[in-house]
């Protein structure tokens, strides 16, 4: 048992990633990586205060990182995707594993925030508030259709532009600028793992918006071409499975790599961080709800 979770020196998490630079939440160190203790509504919240923020000084967007099984036993092994995991400035629950973990710390994490279920708490309080979304990734017709969906279901949602996620190093500076020229509040990024983190620091400096999100096949959840596991298997932390039975082809290996490393690390790289006060920014947060 203990050769089956022994990791090699040189796949050692040697330091967490650097703090948030955004300070509206408590963090908890999960698996290695340093996580929002947030709801989904607060972190929905936040998004609202940055994105309003961001409108007066035209600043560069804040990089919004999901963390999940696959991304922490990433972090452990790969040093380029954790010093890109280190420039974000919010890393959120998108796996149920890092909620029960960070449990059994004196700072847990609330509940889980899955892109695929934010996604659509984010529109919810976009269409209420006017901000500006664009979407970027999946197929052209994928993201089209996720597009009038989210639409069709949050009406007043603004979706200022939408481009699918095929292209070369070499568009991404016109990809920005038509970015920059729709002037959205929020992009999200779906260009699969680490494709999309990268995308994300590489491009943060030429980008004018509120938020940066992460949310790698989020797009094709929203159109109903992925499934989503029953709730109980959801909230079980079994998610994983579900998606394994639906393409064992395409998910087996990776599950059987990354899972096992997932779990080590998340039972030896999980503990409270030194507190801070949060809560003049918190009130902020509570006043916007």
């Amino acid at each position: 048992m203990q050769a089956l979770f022994s990791i090699p020196a040189a796949f050692e998490i040697l330091e967490t990633p650097q703090a948030a630079a955004n300070d509206s939440y408590g963090e908890v160190n999960v698996g290695g990586i340093k996580t929002a203790c947030v709801t989904r509504d607060g972190l929905a919240q936040i998004m609202l205060i940055d994105c309003l923020a961001a409108r007066q000084t035209e600043a560069n967007p804040k990089l919004v990182f999901a963390s999940n099984g696959h991304a922490i036993a990433l972090a452990a092994t790969d040093e380029k995707f954790r010093d890109t995991l280190a420039q974000a400035d919010i890393i959120h629950a998108d796996g149920q594993a890092a909620v029960f973990a960070s449990r059994f710390t004196q700072t847990p994490i609330p509940e889980r925030s899955a892109t695929t279920d934010f996604i659509h708490d984010a529109a919810a309080l976009a269409a209420q508030q006017g901000l500006r979304f664009f979407l970027l990734g999946a197929t052209e017709e994928a993201n089209a259709e996720a597009a009038e969906i989210l639409k069709a279901t949050y009406p007043g949602l603004q979706i200022v532009g939408h481009r699918h996620g095929y292209f070369s190093l070499f568009d991404e500076d016109d990809i920005c600028d038509e970015i920059n020229l729709t002037k959205p509040d929020v992009i999200w990024v779906g260009l699969s793992v680490p494709l999309e983190y990268e995308f994300a620091v590489r491009n943060k400096a030429r980008l004018k918006a509120g938020w940066l999100v992460t949310c790698g096949g989020c797009f094709n959840f929203v159109t109903g071409a992925y499934k989503r596991a029953p709730a109980w298997m959801q909230q079980s932390g079994l998610e994983w499975l579900y998606r394994l039975a639906r393409e064992p082809k395409r998910l087996f290996w990776r599950y059987a790599v990354t899972n096992p490393l997932a779990i080590f690390l998340l039972l030896t790289r999980t503990n409270s961080l030194p507190a801070e006060d949060h809560a003049p920014v918190m009130a902020q947060v509570r006043a916007a709800a």
